[in-house]
């Protein structure tokens, strides 16, 4: 989204670093009030909506700007998947969804919000939008560990690990007929990331789903044994 007057967006900058103290300010509150806050499925569904308004607002700033385009617009990128997962989630409370949330919308995100893939910085619109929607994610993978019960399970790894590598080959296919690099299957992103201590291509590809699964596994055993509302273990 970059061509016109705004800033770039620079690795570990001030507005990065920012982003990133307001991830885990984020975490921390809702750390600290998983005993105080009440549950509501009002504030839940609130959420999903300012989460979809944003999406749909970024998406209608494309194609109002001429920017939105089938290689490299549509949602298909794992955060992009995970965000209209956790959409639903939060509308519907549906546990089959948590899994996913839980390790591929935390993995996917965190690595996000470490080394995000963003041509403009602070204050254009798309900087507010990557970031609160990544936030969001991983807030609502927490909020429904902390505030409502759901538990990680090793069972819930294998089954996100079979869903994304069910949504690969039709990804990359997608990619093939548009000419797109959606999830970075065709070729690492340019301004570098996780994928460039991967290996080369094809091979970062095999290389990610061992990280991925380490990562998985991390959580797993970090987060497995919290249980409902009181944060006891």
């Amino acid at each position: 989204m970059a061509g016109y007057s705004e800033p770039s967006f620079l690795l570990f900058s001030m507005e990065h670093v920012a982003a990133i103290g307001v991830l885990c300010l984020s975490i921390l509150l809702l750390f600290i009030l998983r005993r105080r806050w009440s549950v509501s499925s009002k504030y839940e569904r609130l959420f999903a909506l300012t989460l979809l308004v944003m999406e749909v607002l970024y998406h209608v700033g494309m194609i109002v700007t001429g920017r939105w385009g089938l290689s490299d617009s549509l949602p298909l990128e794992l955060c992009s998947i995970s965000l209209l997962v956790a959409i639903v989630l939060l509308w519907t409370g549906n546990r089959h969804l948590y899994d996913f949330i839980f390790f591929a919308g935390i993995g996917g995100a965190l690595q996000a919000m470490a080394t995000p893939v963003l041509d403009v910085g602070f204050p254009h619109f798309r900087y507010f939008h990557f970031f609160y929607t990544h936030i969001g994610i991983i807030i609502t993978a927490l909020y429904f560990t902390w505030m409502k019960g759901y538990r990680p399970t090793f069972i819930g790894i294998i089954k996100t690990m079979i869903i994304l590598n069910l949504l690969l080959p039709l990804i990359f296919a997608v990619n093939v007929f548009f000419q797109g690099n959606y999830m970075f299957l065709r070729e690492k992103p340019v301004n570098g990331s996780l994928l460039d201590y991967l290996g080369p291509y094809p091979w970062y590809i095999l290389a990610l789903e061992g990280v991925a699964f380490l990562i998985f596994v991390c959580l797993w055993l970090l987060f497995r044994k919290w249980h409902f509302r009181d944060g006891s273990r």
